[in-house]
């Protein structure tokens, strides 16, 4: 699986975890350099708080195109450590 975002691979990995539709990318696999620390942050009642970064490309941001939960809830356990993408990433 790769997440592409204006042409350029993100992410890149045979290993991803699929939960509800989204495919979580073990951090190793995505590219640092083109993450922002974002201060967006949501709730879900079962995996518990989601922390963004904002992806950056060639000078180009795309607001809280990723997220991460550092610490989930016990029934989410599959995604620690794993980071998933939307706003335009194409997942492929």
């Amino acid at each position: 699986m790769q997440s592409i975002w204006q042409e350029s691979v993100i992410a890149e990995s045979d290993e991803t975890v699929v939960v509800e539709g989204n495919h979580y990318f073990p951090e190793g696999d995505v590219n640092s350099a083109m993450l922002q620390d974002s201060d967006t942050t949501t709730f879900c009642p079962w995996k518990g708080t989601a922390h963004y970064y904002h992806v950056v490309v060639d000078g180009e941001i795309n607001k809280d195109a990723a997220w991460y939960y550092p610490e989930p809830k016990e029934a989410a356990m599959q995604i620690k450590d794993r980071i998933a993408f939307w706003h335009g990433v194409n997942v492929v």
